[in-house]
């Protein structure tokens, strides 16, 4: 990839703030550097090649970014939280036990066998969308929260069952590989609390921020390049590794200096190329010469919204059921791992992205219609003594 190229896929990623401009099209900024991708890649026009490999490494970079800041953005230390994590939990596991039955049935109906990919997609969600809508969007109220805890849940299990799922003869290599990733991240979080202690941390930040450093951030994404690198040498997505990282972030407390300088790094820069780059690898062509595939994609897409939309029946909001069915990570994850190993059949890994496609756009609907529900805002904050 020259320069010129990038400047070319930086460009289209202005698709994105373009749609998401009006407010009342509740149109996640993914959906337009998607569809940018997607009409200057190997459907559209052919503008830009995704096997690059400049290009393919700058968008797994991106891909890392974009779930370290999905992990940051889990509320850990929020007291709420906690009060909704029961409620989250059984929001999961009711969506978790209906995505079993409809994976199976989906799998037979068209047979392709499998049924325990197809289960995983249906029951995962993706932090790396619904964080930034509901943060976007200003909702907060109970139930919100309890989505909050869901998402969370079904993106952290569903990260680590997809390589079982998908390769169960490598059950055991996968295994190790997240039990590696997860003690990494577990392990950075407990040195950086004793750097902490010892008030080394807030020296640092000093430091940094009088001489202009940006310490912050080099460890930052030291941290997670080397969890993704650990991720890629057992096999493991690059996926667990950020998400993971951005979870010991958010339990250790993000600075806001740091926050500000991911967001330039992630949602300015390797965050919209990602989007590009995963628009462009979309060959919705081979889907559309494949019939079998076209009835996948609807059906991976329907028994997505079905197997969330089954929490209608606790009495969770069907918007905030159908904001929590979007689909990025996980779906991502399992084409290239299938692509790999040889996995999936003809267009099947076009018509999985292709359902994912389908529920990011059933969430930017849900956002806009959620914006305007008072039950569902965040309450304002209490005015502070002066």
């Amino acid at each position: 990839m020259s320069l010129a190229g990038l400047a070319l896929v930086l460009a289209l990623g202005l698709a994105g703030p373009l749609l998401a401009g009006p407010r009342r099209t509740g149109i996640p900024v993914a959906v337009g550097e998607l569809a940018a991708g997607v009409v200057a890649g190997r459907t559209g026009f052919g503008w830009t090649d995704p096997g690059d490999p400049v290009f393919s490494f700058l968008g797994s970079a991106g891909f890392g970014l974009i779930m370290l800041v999905a992990g940051s953005h889990v509320p850990l230390r929020d007291p709420a939280l906690r009060v909704a994590l029961r409620r989250g939990a059984q929001l999961a596991l009711l969506t978790g036990a209906v995505a079993v039955g409809a994976g199976y049935g989906v799998a037979d109906l068209l047979g392709t066998g499998h049924a325990l990919l197809y289960a995983v997609l249906f029951a995962s969600s993706s932090a790396a969308l619904v964080m930034p809508v509901i943060d976007e969007a200003g909702l907060g109220a109970p139930p919100v929260l309890a989505t909050v805890v869901q998402v969370t849940l079904a993106d952290t299990v569903c990260i680590v069952l997809l390589p079982l799922a998908e390769q169960p003869e490598r059950a055991g290599k996968a295994a190790l590989g997240v039990l590696a990733v997860v003690c990494a991240a577990a392990a950075i979080l407990l040195v950086m609390r004793w750097f902490a202690r010892r008030g080394w941390l807030k020296r640092m930040h000093r430091i940094s921020h009088r001489r202009n450093f940006g310490l912050e951030l080099r460890v930052q994404l030291i941290t997670v390049f080397g969890l993704a690198g650990l991720a890629q040498r057992f096999g493991v997505s690059i996926m667990l590794a950020g998400f993971a990282a951005g979870l010991a972030l958010a339990a250790e407390g993000e600075p806001r200096r740091l926050a500000r300088q991911l967001f330039a790094v992630t949602d300015g820069f390797l965050g919209p190329l990602f989007f590009v780059w995963l628009g462009a690898s979309l060959d919705l062509r081979a889907v559309a010469g494949h019939p079998r595939m076209i009835a996948l994609a609807g059906a991976l897409a329907l028994g997505t919204l079905a197997a969330h939309g089954a929490v209608v029946a606790l009495h969770q909001p069907a918007l905030l059921a159908v904001l929590a069915a979007a689909q990025l990570g996980v779906p991502i994850a399992a084409v290239t791992i299938g692509t790999r190993a040889g996995l999936l059949g003809p267009a099947e890994g076009g018509a999985i992205l292709a359902a994912a496609l389908v529920t990011i756009a059933t969430t930017g609907w849900a956002a806009a219609r959620a914006r305007g529900e008072v039950d569902l805002a965040r309450a304002p904050a209490a005015p502070q003594a002066e």
